[in-house]
């Protein structure tokens, strides 16, 4: 029996059994099974060597934002409008055939926008290049799901997207487990937890690292986790990231669908026909990405608003001087902030200084 067929087996006898406290122990282990399956399926055959044409782009730019969807619901024309690049866009299914990116830039960021391939059912069993296609999703710091504008239809369509992400181990608009997991060489298992779990069992956390034949484990639960995100911390190679439901073509329903659509959690309603809405998106985008901009200042001089340094939310002073020069901080004595960081302006600060958006910096050396 092949691996999908096993893949297959075990999804018709979760879905057949019945969830309640008896069967807790079974499901556990059938879905640690399941994890494992769908790992092997992910890992690169090695007879298939330089057979077939990947499209991995090289990263670039501040962000990498990857635009995956069924095909036809605009993908194309959307690049086409917000970066200088063209993307071949017609009225047929499949027009786009590879990875096309394009560079957004606002508030003085390049932000590069990746148009993947339509995602069809059956994409992470690698049908219609859906394995390529996610495996360059899996490189984004945000995912733009683009979706069509029928209610039912989309609503189907989100839930069969989402499923072929989870597949592969891309986790939507979901925190990270808060749970520490350390193997050992000995010594069996330590468990604990912080608060009262009403998900997982001593003997439910044994079973499945029995599964991946791990006998030795620190184990500390720090939330009121399930076995799902117990497995994700074992298997390791989980990604989380934000992800911005995109619903194009709302110019063709009327204004209460529009309004149902746009009041779903993390989500927007466009037209690229039209162009509405897409300031708001990009404005949504910025957020998503936690993105700063910080403009830097010489001593006796205005400061430089033309071209501000691009960060992560959270970025401290030290990160600031690494991105001017790698020999910064070495020689870094203070650094004077004007912004909403600081409680007057200007302040002196150290290396460990949080800096936030349109902060202005003059860095002070020995």
């Amino acid at each position: 029996m092949g691996i999908l067929e096993k893949i297959a087996e075990i999804e018709r006898e979760i879905s057949r059994t019945q969830k309640n406290k008896a069967t807790e122990y079974h499901l556990g282990l059938l879905k640690a099974k399941l994890a494992k399956y769908r790992a092997q399926l992910l890992e690169p055959s090695k007879s298939a060597g330089a057979k077939g044409e990947g499209f991995d782009v090289m990263k670039s730019g501040d962000a990498r934002v990857a635009l995956i969807g069924f095909p036809s619901v605009g993908k194309s024309t959307f690049l086409s409008l917000m970066t200088s690049t063209e993307s071949e866009a017609a009225s047929y299914e499949f027009t786009t055939l590879t990875c096309i990116p394009g560079v957004i830039q606002y508030k003085g960021a390049n932000i590069q926008l990746l148009d993947l391939p339509g995602i069809i059912e059956g994409a992470a069993q690698g049908k219609g290049r859906g394995r390529q296609v996610i495996a360059v999703a899996r490189t984004a710091d945000v995912v733009i799901m683009m979706l069509d504008n029928v209610w039912t239809v989309c609503t189907i369509a989100l839930e069969l997207l989402e499923k072929e992400l989870e597949s592969v181990g891309i986790r939507l608009n979901c925190p990270k487990p808060n749970i520490y997991f350390k193997p050992k060489k000995g010594g069996g298992l330590s468990y604990n937890s912080m608060v009262p779990l009403t998900h997982c069992s001593e003997k439910l956390v044994q079973l499945i690292l029995h599964e991946y034949k791990i006998f030795n484990a620190e184990v500390l639960f720090r939330e009121d986790s399930t076995p799902d995100e117990f497995i994700d911390v074992i298997v390791g190679n989980r990604v989380y990231m934000p992800c911005l439901y995109v619903y194009n073509k709302v110019d063709q329903i009327s204004i209460e669908e529009v309004d149902r659509l746009a009041h779903r959690p993390n989500s927007v309603v466009i037209s690229c026909g039209m162009k509405l809405n897409l300031d708001y998106l990009l404005e949504q985008l910025w957020e998503d990405l936690a993105l700063i901009c910080i403009y830097t200042k010489k001593r006796g001089e205005r400061p430089d608003f033309g071209d501000p340094i691009i960060m992560r939310r959270g970025a401290s002073v030290e990160h600031v001087c690494h991105r001017i020069h790698r020999t910064l901080a070495s020689q870094f004595k203070y650094a004077l902030v004007w912004g909403t960081s600081t409680k007057y302006s200007p302040q002196r600060v150290g290396l460990t200084h949080i800096m936030e958006h349109e902060d202005v910096i003059q860095i002070v050396k020995k």
